[in-house]
């Protein structure tokens, strides 16, 4: 019982106590409360990515990204990198035990030998194991860095989480924005073709001598403006295509000889949540968290750095001048050479040390509460969106309607001769330009979901925060 006190408390005594500052977590600085009709649970699940985008073809492109994009590679490799910067200082801790071995013959001259003037030579053998420079971290200055390097190692990994996300919704934008660029592309066309068709009978017409040349002129005047935007949205979706290949490392997308609609795009519905649980979800808040741990950590070993520090250096062997005798009866030997260096005068750079450390500390409180400040409003701006768009999806979609009516009545007077071929230009404009703001709408509303869920911390289980390096 005795011998397991002391043993408890030679284990307390080593370990040290710690200076860090007790972690307070920093209160929230937004509203406990969305400005929204929508109903609020204190712990809303958001689905997975996989259970969010439905489409087929658009989890194979998330998953393609996910195993070749470079950006999340590089993530991947910082959080081994911190890992093995955690492991190199965790092991500070600990003894480091080293076994050696070593000989040593020297020739000594007779005018340098004390017992004669016959020249000699000496032998040494050894054998030793034995603990160098073993700080004891009585004041916790090791297990405050240590400390710093796991909190690092957790922020990268949110870091990792937070790149994966990005990734994941980048690819499903540059998607709908390929989708919505040949869906664009593929309206300009048929356009052209009706405004092409539109000039041949014009210039029948006017080789008739029944239409006029201010007929003809804007007749062509429609055609050249339709190869302008065939043109423009042609580099448009080439570049929508490049910027999906990068997203994808390389991989060249799908073949999107058929054009999906954006109307038959579908995502879960995702609930809304109370704002605390960005706190607890949002890879960006929880990485400014860990920063700031981190930051409190760095207190205690600049705290620490005020105090003497203690090391040991021990060793225990073998001697001996024959390598034969190495290992007999009374050739052992050892060494115990306890150190301490206490700090004296510095000129105040210990001093200034732990007042950055503070201040750094209260830096990464302010990046932390603008964390959750910019968390709030690209949730609040989301939700807005989330209304508004759905209510301009429902205008534009009349929108058409309506301009399909005045182009066909126009198309049917200009053939009954009640009205001139401007109107019917005129009315096959704002056609296209109808329909081409749908098209706008509708990416910008399947947009505004997906920044939605990256901005609620998408599908996140909590296995990362409990992982160990």
């Amino acid at each position: 019982m005795k011998h397991t006190a002391l043993a408890a408390a030679l284990l307390a005594a080593l370990t040290g106590c710690s200076l860090a500052p007790n972690y307070q977590q920093p209160s929230a600085p937004v509203a406990e409360q969305w400005d929204t009709t929508e109903a609020q649970a204190p712990l809303a699940a958001l689905p997975d990515w996989r259970e969010f985008f439905q489409d087929p073809v658009l989890q194979s492109l998330i998953s393609t990204a996910l195993d070749n994009n470079r950006d999340l590679r590089i993530a991947a490799l910082n959080v081994d990198a911190f890992r093995a910067q955690y492991r190199i200082q965790r092991s500070a801790l600990f003894p480091s035990v080293d076994a050696a071995g070593g000989a040593n013959r020297q020739r000594l001259p007779g005018r340098m030998n004390p017992t004669g003037n016959d020249a000699t030579i000496n032998s040494q053998y050894s054998a030793n194991l034995g603990v160098t420079a073993w700080e004891l971290d009585f004041f916790g200055r090791l297990n405050s860095l240590r400390d710093q390097a796991l909190e690092a190692y957790f922020a990268s990994e949110q870091a990792q989480r937070s790149a994966q996300l990005s990734l994941i919704t980048s690819v499903a934008t540059a998607w709908l924005s390929l989708q919505a660029d040949q869906e664009t592309l593929a309206l300009v066309r048929d356009t052209l073709v009706t405004y092409q068709d539109s000039l041949n009978l014009q210039e029948r017409r006017y080789n008739a001598g029944v239409g006029t040349s201010l007929e003809l002129q804007q007749a062509r005047t429609a055609v050249n403006g339709a190869k302008v935007s065939l043109a423009q949205f042609e580099r448009q979706s080439a570049q929508s295509r490049n910027a999906l290949n990068l997203l994808l490392g390389g991989q060249p997308p799908v073949n999107t000889a058929s054009i999906v609609p954006l109307s038959h795009f579908k995502f879960a519905q995702l609930p809304v949540g109370l704002p605390a649980n960005l706190l607890q979800r949002r890879p960006d808040i929880l990485r400014a968290e860990h920063e700031l741990k981190a930051a409190n950590a760095n207190i205690g070993a600049a705290r620490a750095a005020f105090f003497p520090s203690i090391s040991l250096t021990a060793n225990a062997g073998s001697l001996s001048p024959d390598l034969s005798g190495l290992f007999d009866s009374g050739s052992g030997s050892w060494l115990f050479m306890p150190s301490i260096n206490i700090p004296i005068f510095n000129a105040g750079r210990l001093r200034a040390n732990l007042d950055y450390s503070e201040i750094q500390k209260d830096i990464h409180i302010a990046r932390y509460e603008k964390t959750i400040q910019t968390a709030f409003q690209e949730v609040a701006d989301g939700l807005i969106e989330r209304t508004t768009y759905q209510q301009q999806l429902a205008a534009s979609n009349e929108l058409v309607r309506s301009s399909t009516d005045y182009y066909l009545l126009a198309d049917r007077r200009y053939d009954e001769g009640i009205d001139d071929q401007l109107t019917v230009l005129d009315a096959q404009r704002l056609l296209f330009d109808a329909k081409q703001q749908r098209i706008s709408t509708q990416f910008a509303q399947l947009a505004s979901e997906i920044n939605l869920y990256k901005a609620l911390g998408g599908g996140y289980t909590a296995q990362s925060d409990a992982s160990k390096p």
